[in-house]
């Protein structure tokens, strides 16, 4: 049976079982309102584009390390894996400078979407609840949301008065990587409704344990190298140390509130490429939030969000410090909110960057570089409760001032959707959009070696927008003990820019020369949950759960690189009051459609459990948790990794951690 058919068999069994994550989490609510979708309510059985919410319930038991990894089990969600202090989500196929990371809707300023190798300088554990929408959001967010977003949503700047103490703590250790972690956050309500919010994290691993050797045996015979070890090992250099720490004030009076919030951060890890390099991160990071409830015309609320960064990363080969990148400026954005009219409901925006990003050091391959953009979008939508229509326009520029030269863009990005209830507990929708996005400074003028993807890289400067054609069908159902989503998307790209090898290998770093080129593209899949409430009794019950996914991507010049391959996900959770415990088996599919220089990935089947337990009756806050990981100790090599043939994923992994709320 081929992979597609086993895909499509998943996602049949996905419309008679159940939404699943990595991360346990409670079902969807019906009514839960998706605030990355649009600046108006939209809940989340109601939106026309794939979308999941992790809460903090979610997060405590995530994987203890980067962003990447923890979002990895969502369908159609992948982790770059570079190593365990480098993870960045990959969405449908799609990585780096296409999936925009935000915090609370406002841009990260940092460089993680240049390299793989780079960190975000933001942790899943500072998060009250990660939002994730896959496919085009570029009218909200501009172009860089081409293939999905990714919103970590904090509580630093509250933006309502609750008087008293509030807070959550959790600890955790794990085994695979000898882990610590701990983090905790307070807010505190002290009168004339002032909230004062604090909160912090630290974490460290070691290097982390695998089941067999760290070469795999494709690339050993590719090479000539004996074959590997079957027995377990390390990846070495792959150590983590991550503190963050921040607060925030802010104030509600009458219709109106605002706040300002501080963080910083300071992290250091393994690059996993290279054992004597290894890659310091630290910044600093302010934020302002505000909103205003008034009458003005169709409007009746006014948001505001902005942030200032400054960011410095740098990779040093052993005491020394190498190549050293640096990323400070500011964004901000203004949102006019429509009253809902009868079910119309919209909002008009104006979003500003500025960031100043340089390089320095012997491998700084992209020259110093200014970088502005501003962008004007409407998003519209009427919802007749029995049928109802949705769109949205956006006009943004984008200029990049270089020692290289100078680039502007003039970028229109445009969607339209319509959806219907044809019946109790159905939604049924289908939206079109055509996006563009302005190609970044690395695509634009690169030249060097980057060691971190072993390769030589150049870009063009003449390289223009890529454009995507998009469609997206919708399938929402939750009535009784069922829910289900399946969602199905095709993409074409008119110039899609591609990193390809020109078999040139360059004399002075040995690295095989790659160029960015202009070529068309064709992206299609699928994404399946959906769950059964077997039976419940009060607060004990137990349900069937299953994910599904699927994505193929082609350009005119082959298979596209790292696309991951299928995947099917089934859990059983068992909840008994007290206590929740859940059992996942996970397969996903071996890879060997592929672009040049790429090896085969081979299939793995991965058995995953967790249990959580509330001891105290009388403080429901309180919670320990189990949470084990690659249960049978497998071999599993993530696909969509630069780093897969020679770092596969964790071994078996027990972290016991103890949480609590108040």
């Amino acid at each position: 049976m081929s992979h597609r058919l086993t895909l499509w068999f998943g996602a049949a069994a996905c419309a008679a079982l159940a939404s699943a994550a990595r991360a346990e989490e409670a079902p969807k609510e019906v009514a839960e309102v998706v605030v990355t979708a649009a600046p108006y309510v939209v809940s989340l059985d109601s939106t026309t584009t794939s979308v999941d919410v992790l809460r903090r319930d979610a997060l405590d038991l995530a994987s203890g390390s980067g962003l990447g990894d923890a979002l990895a089990g969502l369908p159609g969600v992948r982790s770059s894996a570079f190593s365990p202090g480098a993870s960045r989500p990959v969405i449908r196929g799609l990585a780096g400078p296409r999936v925009m990371v935000l915090t609370n809707g406002v841009g990260m300023i940092d460089a993680s979407g240049l390299s793989p190798d780079h960190q975000v300088a933001s942790d899943p554990q500072e998060a009250e609840r990660i939002e994730v929408l896959r496919g085009p959001s570029a009218l909200a967010y501009g172009g860089s949301a081409i293939g999905g977003v990714v919103n970590i949503i904090d509580d630093r700047i509250a933006d309502t008065y609750h008087a008293g103490v509030h807070g959550r703590a959790l600890g955790a250790v794990s085994t695979v990587d000898d882990g610590r972690e701990a983090s905790g956050a307070l807010k505190a309500g002290v009168g004339g409704g002032w909230t004062v919010t604090l909160d912090g994290m630290k974490r460290h691993t070691g290097d982390y344990s695998i089941p067999v050797d760290p070469i795999s045996d494709r690339l050993a015979a590719l090479d000539g190298l004996p074959r590997p070890s079957k027995s377990g090992a390390k990846v070495v250099n792959t150590y983590t140390d991550l503190k963050a720490f921040g607060g925030g004030v802010s104030r509600v009076v009458g219709n109106a509130w605002g706040g300002l919030a501080i963080k910083h951060t300071d992290s250091s890890y393994g690059s996993a490429v290279e054992e004597e390099v290894h890659i310091e991160l630290q910044q600093t990071r302010v934020d302002a939030r505000g909103g205003l409830d008034m009458e003005f015309g169709p409007f009746d609320k006014l948001k505001v969000s902005g942030g200032w960064a400054d960011y410095k990363h740098t990779e040093f080969e052993g005491p020394d410090p190498g190549t050293t990148f640096l990323s400070d400026g500011y964004e901000g954005r203004m949102e006019l909110v429509q009253r809902d009219r009868d079910g119309w409901q919209g909002a008009l925006g104006v979003q500003g960057l500025r960031r100043n990003f340089d390089a320095i050091g012997e491998e700084a391959l992209i020259p110093k570089t200014r970088i502005t953009e501003l962008g004007v979008f409407t998003l519209q939508r009427l919802d007749r409760e029995a049928w109802g229509v949705e769109g949205g326009l956006r006009l943004d520029s984008r200029d990049l001032d270089s020692v290289a030269g100078e680039r502007s863009f003039t970028n229109v990005s445009a969607s339209l959707g319509l959806f219907a209830r044809p019946a109790q507990g159905w939604f049924v929708g289908v939206s079109g959009s055509r996006t563009s996005r302005a190609p970044t400074e690395e695509e634009l003028f690169s030249e060097g070696p980057h060691p971190a993807t072993a390769a030589y890289e150049i870009g063009d400067a003449a390289i223009g927008r890529e454009v995507s054609y998009s469609l997206d069908a919708t399938i929402h159902y939750g009535a009784g003990p069922w829910s289900m989503d399946l969602h199905g998307f095709a993409v074409k790209y008119a110039n899609f820019i591609d990193l390809v090898p020109t078999g040139v290998e360059d004399a002075e770093s040995g690295f095989q020369v790659f160029r960015f080129v202009e070529t068309g593209a064709k992206f299609y899949g699928t994404e399946a949950e959906a769950s059964f409430q077997v039976w419940e009794e009060g607060e004990r019950g137990f349900r069937l759960e299953a994910t599904a996914d699927y994505v193929h991507g082609q350009t005119d010049l082959g298979p596209a690189v790292r696309i991951p391959p299928w995947s099917v996900t089934g859990r059983g959770v068992f909840e008994g009051g007290w206590w929740t415990g859940s059992l996942e088996v996970r397969r996903v599919g071996g890879q060997d459609r592929l672009a040049a220089s790429e090896i085969a990935t081979d299939g793995f089947t991965m058995v995953n459990a967790s249990l959580s337990v509330r001891p105290v009756p009388a403080e429901p806050g309180l919670k320990l948790f189990l949470d084990v990981r690659n249960a049978g100790d497998v071999e599993a090599r993530e696909h969509a990794s630069f780093l897969k043939d020679i770092a596969p994923m964790p071994g078996r992994n027990v972290r016991l951690g103890l949480g609590y709320r108040f």
